[in-house]
């Protein structure tokens, strides 16, 4: 039994060594990848079994998340992550892993005793918040389900804040592997839920669930369970010593309570957005508010795979820079991922509009054009928004969370505004996700704007924006090889299965790949000779 158990933490430690920052960029965009799939899985067998039959439950089910996923931000998610890690960083860089320790503790405790309080309010406010707050919109037996389904999922954000603050620690030391994994796990946990609690669960002939949509609910906590188990896995080997306790006088506690709050409020934000689209769109009719949040979710695809894989990365480094106030260095390194984000993002964003028929029959048997629709007018959106996740850590690597979140609000006015007056003109969900690129662009361009402007305007150079100017036209040669492949290989009424649109997206997309690699290679474009150097070695590393 101990033989097994040193060999089990023996694999693990091996798993958790410490990653370069392309090898680490490489696991978690590989893991997003793996976890949008499971997503796209997840979503096609959700939509196949209610989307046309059932859509006021299935409206009911994507509104029951707003309130948990907006506390849970609020609370933990991107705000912890941004301002814990340089924070814990200095304190292992100093070696004083004492105060690291006292640090993670405290946060894990304090986190957890907050967040389960949100989620018993959540519990006990769930029908007042549906009904007057998330989804007025919705029809009585809809909005009956909300609230049960929510009161289900409120325990959520419980479960990620402590998931959250360990993986966390992972990152911070450059472990990223079972920081990875966590993410799939959860879409497994949900897929578990609609295949198998759907159906009900039995114990021992007992029927202890009768099923229906709200087993997708179960599912969606047995996906953070096993989210949680793998992250607390994932400690194993770093040497992490855990304490039932508070260090209210731990320094290094002090500063990221300080700081914390400030992001928190900028992450909430966001899902205050969030709400107020998934209110909006309850007035719109039935599917309105899946549909919205279908695409939305499909243009967070790209935009995690890149703009997130590659900021989180990049993160560890920039806080060390920052750290060491190697502006020079601090400098080179946010404009290689600024650069790097760019040229990745802009052809995909470009190739998912005119794609986008056959994106929406990945989650959706046969498609649907009102997804479609949502989703191209959010084509903006995915390569602002890839674009915001890096921008804004070089201001968190600095410790300077308050620009952010100033931006943040006006930002968010300007969403508003836009949501409410596009909706008021009768443009729909269409007009919601038309406020959510404007938004995006405003954030993103005002952010780069002072960035360069605190670094004496030598971060934005002019070598930069001519690598701009020939990723863009590289992109635009992209788009319209793009748009005749959608013409040669056209979507017809028969394709309604996966293995029917599948090819077709495929053939499109790799011949627009090639295309781009090849215009990026002939423009000599600096980001595609690692990628070139990489075809040479796997085609010809036997010769």
């Amino acid at each position: 039994m101990a033989e097994r158990k040193n060999h089990f933490r023996s694999v693990v430690s091996m798993a958790n060594a410490k990653l370069s920052i392309k090898a680490a960029a490489v696991i978690l965009a590989s893991s997003t990848l793996v976890s949008a799939l499971l997503g796209i899985f997840r979503d096609r067998w959700l939509n196949s079994m209610y989307y046309d039959t059932y859509p006021a439950g299935l409206d009911a089910y994507t509104a029951a998340f707003t309130v948990p996923d907006f506390l849970f931000f609020l609370i933990t998610s991107g705000a912890l992550a941004v301002t814990f890690i340089p924070i814990f960083n200095q304190r292992l860089v100093s070696g004083n892993k004492k105060s690291a320790w006292e640090l993670s503790a405290s946060l894990i405790n304090l986190l957890a005793i907050i967040s389960l309080i949100a989620s018993v309010l959540i519990m006990v406010f769930a029908d007042p918040l549906v009904r007057y707050i998330v989804a007025p919109g919705l029809n009585e037996s809809s909005m009956s389900l909300a609230i049960n389904m929510m009161r289900v999922i409120a325990i959520n954000p419980f479960l990620f804040s402590i998931s959250t603050v360990l993986s966390s620690m992972q990152q911070a030391v450059g472990r990223f592997v079972f920081y990875a994994i966590a993410p799939a796990l959860y879409n497994i946990g949900i897929i578990i839920g609609i295949l198998g609690f759907t159906n009900g669960i039995n114990i021992f002939g007992w029927q202890i669930f009768e099923g229906g949509i709200m087993g997708v609910a179960l599912g969606v906590v047995f996906g953070a369970i096993l989210q949680l188990i793998v992250s607390i896995i994932g400690l194993v080997g770093i040497g992490f010593e855990y304490e039932f306790k508070i260090y209210w006088k731990n320094q290094g506690f002090r500063k990221v309570l300080k700081t914390l709050p400030v992001r928190s409020i900028d992450q909430g934000i966001d899902y205050i957005t969030s709400i107020m689209n998934t209110n909006l769109a309850s007035h719109m009719g039935e599917q309105s508010i899946r549909a919205f949040q279908q695409a939305s979710s499909l243009h967070s695809m790209p935009v995690n795979l890149i703009g997130v894989a590659i900021s989180t990365a990049f993160f560890p480094k920039l806080s060390e820079e920052a750290g060491r106030k190697n502006e020079e260095k601090f400098r080179e390194t946010l404009r290689s991922a600024l650069r790097m984000i760019v040229w990745i993002s802009l052809p995909i964003s470009i190739v998912a509009f005119f794609a986008r028929g056959y994106v929406v029959n990945f989650i959706k048997n046969g498609g649907d054009p009102k997804i479609a629709s949502v989703l191209a007018c959010m084509i903006v959106a995915i390569f602002t928004q890839s674009l915001y996740h890096i921008v804004a850590r070089g201001y968190y690597a600095k410790q300077n969370t308050r620009t952010p979140l100033i931006i943040s609000i006006v930002a968010f006015i300007v969403q508003v505004i836009a949501a409410i007056g596009l909706s008021w003109l009768g443009f729909g969900p269409e007009g919601l996700a038309h406020a959510v690129s404007i938004s995006a662009l405003f954030e993103v361009a005002v952010l780069l704007w002072f960035e360069n402007r605190d670094m004496n305007r030598k971060l934005l150079t002019k070598d930069f924006w001519y690598a701009m100017l020939k990723m863009t036209f590289a992109s635009v040669v992209t788009g319209l090889v793009s748009y005749a492949m959608t013409k040669l290989l056209p979507l017809r009424s028969t394709d309604n299965s996966f293995l029917e649109t599948f090819p077709k997206f495929c053939i499109i997309t790799l011949v627009s790949a090639l295309v781009y690699v090849f215009t990026c290679l002939v423009l000599r474009i600096e980001e595609v000779k690692p990628v070139i150097a990489k075809i040479k070695q796997v085609l010809f590393k036997n010769l």
